[in-house]
């Protein structure tokens, strides 16, 4: 027997599972209160998951939409480049830190979400990227995806420190596997060099990523110098 699966009745909604006749009997006739209870009430069925149970094609399993993995979001237009977005509120203080990610070679962005967590779906944790720097690489696609991958699967493995290990060196483990030589830099990539090197070089995707980064901070701004002026006076 494998783990129990909880698989949602016929009965409750369109996304419910479809099990193959044979399968199913098969169970029944084993366990049969079991089946009729759970098919009187209408509740969800408890079927054993084997290893074949997971070839959907094969036992004619559908699994719901709530259990199938996420497509991957890709935008060609940021292949090989670095990828940045608003932290809030931390941008809206000092705009010049934010959250980083690297896209590979289809443009699918990964980035260092959390304890433990990469994601490599393409969709950052703070929203889309409004900002790419590009980089003049070399590394064919197959390699520069791999140093990515590789770096991926450290950074599953560590906690996230949002002083000294995070997005940032997430990104110069993955250029620093490449080698890459870009703007005067090869081989040491670190957190510092890539924070202020996305803010002077980083392309801004939108109109709306210029006021996404900087408005908020001359908001806080506008408003410490109107306070300061009525107090003066």
């Amino acid at each position: 027997t494998g783990t129990p699966l909880c698989i949602p009745s016929c009965r409750s909604s369109k996304e419910s599972t479809t099990i193959d006749t044979s399968y199913r009997s098969d169970h029944r006739r084993h366990q049969p209160d079991r089946f009729q209870k759970a098919e009187a009430s209408g509740i969800a069925t408890i079927l054993p998951l084997t290893n074949t149970a997971l070839h959907s094609t094969r036992n004619n399993i559908v699994l719901p939409t709530t259990m199938r993995s996420s497509p991957r979001h890709h935008r060609p237009e940021l292949a090989y480049c670095i990828v940045w977005s608003p932290l809030p509120p931390i941008t809206w203080i000092i705009p010049v830190i934010g959250h980083l990610g690297i896209a590979d070679s289809n443009g699918v962005a990964s980035d260092f979400r959390g304890p433990y967590y990469v994601g490599d779906d393409g969709r950052m944790a703070f929203g889309a990227p409004t900002r790419a720097l590009f980089l003049p690489v070399e590394e064919d696609a197959e390699e520069w995806d791999d140093a990515i991958q590789q770096a991926n699967e450290v950074y599953r493995g560590r906690m996230h420190n949002i002083c000294c290990d995070n997005c940032h060196s997430h990104v110069a483990s993955a250029l620093n596997r490449m080698n890459v030589k870009a703007y005067g830099i090869q081989g040491n990539w670190d957190m510092v060099k890539l924070a202020l090197l996305v803010f002077v070089k980083g392309r801004f995707l939108s109109w709306g990523a210029v006021y996404a980064q900087f408005g908020p901070f001359a908001f806080l701004v506008l408003i410490v110098i109107l306070t300061k002026t009525i107090l003066v006076k």
